[in-house]
């Protein structure tokens, strides 16, 4: 499902009159927030899906990483967590749902949330992921609509996992190109997340299933900004190139651009392989932050210094249209 799509479903759902609720729906956040106290708000989301590689610990690690990258957006670190699992018990051994949740687990224990209870169900198709609540400061969190006209795009980790995946499944990913891949989407994004709040930025989001052109659209449309970005500056796998021009590219990176087009306008040099790695999904992508001028450097160099896979400065926010997004040479 689309921004746009999902924008479409959302309107006939009752509107929100709890003075409570910080973060809804309105904005398509990464998470809810929700106030407790003039002190305390709670950071609520949910994440789970279908297994993206064939080695169960590595789909358990990566289903958590992603879950927990909803907070990181927010700037919040999570701290509990809820398993949602769905697995096919009379077609699949159960050695294969306990190494799930042993990757799962460990990857919860590195990012210090504890996993507290969960919901199984038996599904014809394994899906695995989390609920997730964190703890903020009503007035400290990072919402996708908090960008300002200036303001600098900083990405955190490359592009093409999608693409890298579905080489996987097609049987045509190089085993160094697929294991780096494996490697991005086990990586948390607490220290990128850490380092922005040190900073202080206006907005983020995290580059997930509706590729970077989808996600700057919903940064962009909820900020009520355009913007512009550079593809020579938008790190991508290098493997990811010749994997899409081989046919490696994922339906969703079709339907992604399909959904954006309409409000993005490429410089006629570029090509089609180039807007599908731009509108390629994401699993456990990195965070799209927009930070002041003045404070790009030091976020950059914060990044850098926290070891987040890349600090890549990829264009910036514009006075165009809300939502419009020009991608230049």
């Amino acid at each position: 499902m689309s921004p746009k799509d999902l924008a479409q479903v959302l309107r006939h759902l009752p509107p929100i009159t709890d003075p409570n609720v910080l973060v809804g729906l309105s904005t398509a956040d990464d998470a809810a927030v929700y106030k407790l106290s003039d002190d305390l708000a709670i950071a609520a989301t949910v994440d789970y899906f279908t297994p993206v590689v064939d080695d169960p610990y590595d789909f358990g690690a990566i289903a958590v990483a992603n879950a927990l990258s909803d907070c990181y957006a927010m700037g919040v670190q999570p701290s509990i967590a809820l398993n949602i699992i769905g697995f096919p018990t009379r077609t699949l051994p159960l050695q294969i749902l306990d190494r799930i949740l042993e990757g799962g687990s460990n990857k919860a224990a590195e990012a210090g949330v504890s996993i507290v209870g969960g919901h199984t169900i038996d599904d014809p198709e394994p899906k695995y992921g989390m609920a997730v609540v964190g703890f903020t400061h009503p007035g400290r969190f990072i919402s996708n609509a908090g960008a300002r006209k200036g303001d600098v795009l900083v990405l955190t980790k490359p592009l093409g996992i999608g693409i890298i995946t579905t080489g996987i499944k097609m049987g045509i990913s190089p085993e160094p190109a697929a294991r780096r891949a494996i490697d991005l989407m086990k990586t948390l994004n607490r220290d990128a997340s850490l380092a922005m709040v040190e900073v202080g930025v206006d907005a983020c989001t995290d580059v997930t299933g509706f590729g970077l052109l989808g996600h700057l659209w919903e940064m962009c449309t909820a900020s009520k900004l355009g913007a512009t970005i550079s593809l020579s500056g938008i790190p991508v796998l290098s493997d990811a190139w010749r994997l899409a021009e081989d046919g490696a590219v994922p339906g969703g990176a079709y339907s992604n651009r399909e959904y954006v087009i309409a409000d993005v306008t490429f410089d006629p040099g570029i090509g089609e392989i180039a807007q599908l790695v731009l509108s390629d999904p994401q699993t456990s992508g990195g965070l799209l932050i927009a930070v002041p001028p003045d404070k790009a450097d030091r976020l950059v160099d914060a990044l850098k210094q926290a070891g987040t896979p890349i600090a890549a400065r990829i264009g910036g926010l514009t006075t165009d249209l809300p939502g419009r997004i020009r991608v230049t040479e």
